[in-house]
């Protein structure tokens, strides 16, 4: 993922917010997340530019999981401007990545509540037709979509995102037990929906 996309977001909520003074780049991206939060607490693009590059695939998991698959890199930016926008109101850097993975799933909860006005088009496909997804990766992330959200979540992250348990649980908040809980339980039933199992 670009960083310039999310560059350019940034920049037009900082011309939004008066109250914000563009500071001069003070990290790096090998620092820690609260070191980068600091940072961009501070209004260093730079450092909210490295917190965007080490965690997009997170969000982008968060969002796939729960939104349809063309809407997610709208969203993602918008989770990234809200992101910039509110970043000051984080308390612990190195609470960051839970924190996030928060705003994306009520950016993901906002898109729906925003929807419930508008007519479901029977036979809307899962599938961009931008991505040239195939057939069976449409069916399997369909049926990944029908999991309860605590596990559909995790797969995500695991399956399409390709994190491991380490980081899923690292960059998302959650322990490292639940993660593994989730995965184990998630792709026991996933299996079950595509017949693997018997």
């Amino acid at each position: 993922m670009a960083p310039y996309p999310v560059t350019h977001a940034i920049d037009r909520a900082a011309e939004r917010s008066q109250s914000w003074t563009m500071a001069q780049p003070t990290a790096t991206p090998d620092d820690s997340d609260a070191q980068l939060v600091a940072a961009a607490q501070r209004g260093d693009h730079a450092a909210f530019t490295a917190l965007h590059d080490r965690y997009a695939r997170v969000v982008h998991g968060v969002l796939l999981s729960r939104v349809p698959p063309g809407e997610v890199d709208d969203l993602l930016q918008d989770v990234f401007v809200r992101a910039w926008e509110k970043v000051a109101n984080v308390r612990d850097g190195n609470a960051f990545p839970g924190w996030l993975a928060q705003v994306a799933r009520n950016r993901a909860s906002d898109f729906h509540r925003a929807r419930r006005d508008t007519v479901r088009m029977e036979g809307h496909e899962l599938a961009d037709p931008r991505s040239g997804h195939d057939s069976e990766a449409v069916r399997v992330l369909s049926l990944l979509r029908t999991l309860p959200e605590a596990y559909r979540e995790t797969l995500t992250l695991r399956l399409v995102e390709g994190l491991t348990g380490p980081e899923i649980a690292e960059q998302t908040g959650l322990t490292p037990g639940s993660v593994r809980v989730n995965l184990h339980r998630g792709m026991k039933l996933l299996k079950d929906k595509l017949g693997w199992n018997r």
